[in-house]
C-alpha cells in the first residue's frame, strides 16, 4: 500500500470515527433530555412535595380528592387530581407543573385559586408522576393532552364552566401551546410563569449554561433526527412565539428578573408576539418560577386582578 493510500485510509477512519462519535453523542443527549425513567417519574412526586411548605402540604393532605384519568391521542393513560373545593362554583383552573416534577408541585397555586373560589384540576404531564409514557412532551406534546382534559372537564362539570389555565416552566410552555388548539369558549384566560420562547432556543441555552456543552447545528440536527424518529417530535417543533401570534385568549406572563433557567429575554419575545389581550409582570429579584416565593403578596395581587378581570368576560 502506497503512503498516499495509507494516509487516505487513516483520514477516512478518523472521519468515520468522528461521525460515529457525533451520532453516539447526539443519541445520548436525545435520550438524557427526552426520556423519563419510571424511577424519575416516582421521584417527581417526592421532589414536588419537598419544595412546598409544610403548611401547603398539610392543607393538601386534608382535602378530599378525586382521581381522574383520560386517554391521550396516542393511547397513554394520563392521571390527575380534581379538587372540588367549591361545589357550587363554575370556575375551574387547570394547573400544569414543570419538568421532572408532578402534580403536587402546583399545590401553592391551588391554594391561591382556592381563595378565588375555583375548583382545581392538577394533571401529571405525560411521562411524569402517575401518567403513562416515557417521552417528555416539553409542553408541545402536552398541548393536545390539556385540550383533552378540557373536554373531560366539560363532560363532567357541564357546558357552563369557566376555565383558567396556569402553567409553570414546562407547564407554561404547555398552556401557551394549548392556546391555539381551537379551544372551547369556556377557556377565559391563561397564565404562564417562566415559560420559554421555543424548545430549540431553550435547549441551546441549557446545554451551554447548565451542562457546558457547545452544540453546533450539525449535532443539533442529529439530536432532532432521533427526536423525530423515536419521540415523534423535535426541538424545532415547539416554537411558542409562532403559536402566540395566533392566540386570542387573554394571557398573563410572569417571569423572574434573575431567572437562570429560562432567560428573561424569552418573556419579552413571547409578549411581543402575542396578539390578544396581555399583561406582563416581571419580578426583578426572582429566580426561575420563584416569584410566588420572592414576592408572594404581589404575586397573588397580580394573579387575582388578572383572573377577576377576565374570568367572567
Amino acid at each position: 500500500m502506497t503512503k498516499k493510500r495509507k494516509n487516505l485510509k487513516k483520514t477516512l477512519l478518523t472521519i468515520g470515527s468522528g461521525y460515529a462519535a457525533l451520532l453516539a453523542l447526539g443519541y445520548g443527549i436525545y435520550y438524557f433530555s427526552m426520556i423519563q425513567s419510571n424511577e424519575k417519574k416516582i421521584e417527581g412526586h417526592t421532589l414536588s412535595l419537598s419544595e412546598n411548605t409544610d403548611i401547603e402540604n398539610e392543607w393538601y393532605k386534608e382535602l378530599d380528592k378525586e382521581e381522574w384519568s383520560i386517554e391521550s391521542i396516542d393511547g397513554l393513560t394520563l392521571k390527575a387530581t380534581y379538587l372540588n373545593l367549591h361545589p357550587d362554583s363554575q370556575k375551574i383552573v387547570i394547573l400544569a407543573h414543570g419538568l421532572g416534577h408532578a402534580r403536587e408541585q402546583m399545590i401553592p397555586w391551588a391554594k391561591i385559586f382556592d381563595s378565588l373560589g375555583f375548583n382545581v384540576l392538577m394533571p401529571d404531564a405525560r411521562a411524569h408522576g402517575d401518567s403513562d409514557g416515557s417521552v417528555i412532551g416539553y409542553g408541545w406534546l402536552d398541548r393536545q393532552d390539556y385540550k383533552r382534559w378540557l373536554t373531560a372537564l366539560i363532560q363532567k362539570k357541564g357546558d357552563n364552566i369557566k376555565v383558567a389555565l396556569l402553567g409553570i416552566s414546562m407547564g407554561a410552555a404547555g398552556v401557551m401551546a394549548t392556546s391555539t388548539q381551537d379551544l372551547p369558549s369556556n377557556v377565559k384566560l391563561i397564565i404562564e410563569d417562566s415559560g420559554f420562547q421555543s424548545l430549540s432556543k431553550e435547549s441551546y441555552f441549557r446545554m451551554k449554561n447548565k451542562y457546558h456543552l457547545q452544540v453546533g447545528k450539525f449535532l443539533m440536527k442529529i439530536i432532532n433526527y432521533y427526536g423525530s424518529h423515536f419521540a415523534g417530535y423535535s426541538y424545532y417543533d415547539g416554537n411558542l412565539v409562532q403559536e402566540l401570534r395566533k392566540n386570542n385568549i387573554p394571557l398573563l406572563m410572569i417571569h423572574g428578573g434573575k431567572d437562570e433557567t429560562v432567560p428573561l429575554r424569552d418573556v419579552y419575545a413571547l409578549f411581543n408576539a402575542d396578539k390578544g389581550d396581555k399583561q406582563l409582570y416581571i419580578d426583578e429579584n426572582a429566580q426561575h418560577i420563584s416569584s410566588i416565593r420572592q414576592s408572594p403578596d404581589k404575586y397573588r395581587e397580580v394573579v387575582t386582578n388578572f383572573v377577576n378581570k377576565y374570568i367572567d368576560a
